[in-house]
Order: C-alpha cells, then structure tokens, then sequence
C-alpha cells in the first residue's frame, strides 16, 4: 500500500472585521479549498475554527494509507481526533482496523478516536473526510444513503426543494462533537440554506459535489449585514466560521456534504436571518 500523502495546508481563524477588506483572491485564499481531491493522494487543510481538518482521499491506482501530520503531533490521525468520511465518487471501500466497508456514492462512515489505520480503495472513488478533535471513544459505524434521518425540505416554487440526510447527529450516529449529513438539491432546484443562518457555537463546512464541471455554486458568506461571495467547482469545500453565513445557488442541481463541529450537536441551534436583512 502506498501513501502519498501532501502537506498538511493550515488556515489560521480570521475576524468579521476582515472580509470587508479582502479581494476576491485572499477570501478565496482565505475560506475555499480547491484541490481535496488530486489523484493517487490525500490532500488535507488544518483550519484554527475549531481545530477542524478537511481532507479528500482518491485512490485511483491501489490503495491509500491515511497517516498523520506532524502539525497535530500524534502518533496516529485519529488518536486524539474523530472523522465523518462521506463518498462523493464512485462506490469504494475503506477499511478500518481491519474491518472494511463498502461505501455507495453518498454514504458515510464514523471513524471514532483511537482507530489507527485507515485504508480507502475505490479507481473511481473520492472519499471527503471531516475530522474534529474527540474527548470521548464511539464505535465506527457506516450509513448508506436513505437509512439516516431523511427530511424533505423546501417547495419546487422557491427552487430550495431538497432531500436531507443526517447522518451523525446526536439521534443518529454518535460521535463527540461532530454533526454531519448529505443535503441533495432536486431537479429544478438550485438554493440552499436560504433563509440564511449563522452558528454562533460552531464552525459548519460545506463540501459540493454532483455539479456538472461546467456548472458552478456562488456561495455567500460573510455576516449577514456585510456578506461576500466565492464561485465554487465540484468538490470543492468552503469553511464557515460561526459568526459567518452559508448559503448557495447553483447554475445547476447539486448536493454538498454539511458537517459541523463546536460547542454543541443540536441540529435546530442556529441563528435565523430574514432575507430582507441580508446585505
């Protein structure tokens, strides 16, 4: 098994108080990642909100080793972390301490603190992984689309209408901190999480994927009063910071993984913003 794996990119916390002054290249720079997913490696971003890590994984020609960094000083990845990793390719496996699973387009695995290998396999498999730091030990368990908590949000005549899949969450899977689903825009729709909302308690990252490579999302961010806005590809992620929006419309359909990490797991804790107060 090989295990090309890239340096660890870090992206320090930033302020409300900055974004008024940043072009489109530094919040690009600043609150976009654009290259999870490059062939036969596992690319990651450290970022300072919470302590989250993002990282993509394709293991086009063998197997993939998930090792560590030297910027989290462990001696493993998960030996003080927790993980939610959502295929958003082809179906693939990932085995975990031995145990491999099979994992559909859309399916999720939780890879609790203290597993030590983990292995993704899959020529046409892209597997996302969110990762928070854990205090607490639960097992590894795997959720194929449809067998979470699914919701069916929104109306065809707002173009929000979308099917919602929560995967870990503190009715479903159990982890420590971590709050992950698969949202799925239907045909026709194309806005997301409109009305928009912040988590004053928790960082949330988005992850796009189903987009047709000639499409794209433009994605709002920023506080409600002073937002700004990133055009975003397939699979690519955006960080949102607790005190920042996000919200998206798309030049087409698409899902995108949500997953949260902070102060608490209530799905329902958000702050609300009318579309009228938007600026």
């Amino acid at each position: 098994m090989n295990s090309p794996q890239k340096a660890l990119q870090v992206r320090h916390a930033t302020h409300p108080d900055q974004v008024p002054g940043f072009d489109t290249a530094a919040l690009r720079r600043t609150y976009l990642v654009d290259d999870l997913f490059s062939p036969d490696s596992i690319t990651a971003v450290l970022t300072h909100h919470d302590r989250i890590v993002l990282a993509g994984a394709r293991p086009v020609s063998g197997p993939l080793t998930l090792g560590t960094w030297p910027e989290l000083r462990s001696e493993f990845f998960l030996e003080r972390r927790e993980a939610g990793i959502v295929n958003v390719g082809e179906p693939g496996t990932v085995t975990v301490d031995g145990t491999k699973f099979e994992l559909t387009t859309g399916a999720c695995l939780y890879a609790g603190r203290g597993a030590r290998d983990v292995v993704f396999e899959g020529e046409a498999a892209a597997f996302y992984l969110f990762s928070a730091a854990a205090h607490t030990d639960f097992p590894t368990t795997l959720v194929q689309p449809g067998e979470g908590n699914r919701l069916e949000l929104g109306d065809q005549q707002t173009a929000n209408r979308r099917t919602i899949d929560q995967y870990i969450h503190a009715d479903g899977v159990r982890s420590c901190q971590i709050v992950l689903g698969v949202t799925t825009l239907h045909a026709g729709s194309t806005w997301n999480t409109m009305p928009a909302h912040t988590h004053d308690r928790r960082t949330e990252c988005y992850l796009y994927f189903g987009l047709p490579e000639s499409e794209r999302i433009v994605h709002l961010l920023g506080e409600p009063e002073e937002t700004r806005h990133l055009l975003v590809a397939d699979r690519q992620a955006v960080i949102s910071p607790s005190w920042s929006i996000h919200s998206g419309v798309g030049t087409s359909s698409y899902s995108f993984v949500w997953a949260m990490a902070g102060e608490n797991q209530a799905f329902t804790d958000m702050d609300g913003v009318n579309v009228t107060d938007l600026r």
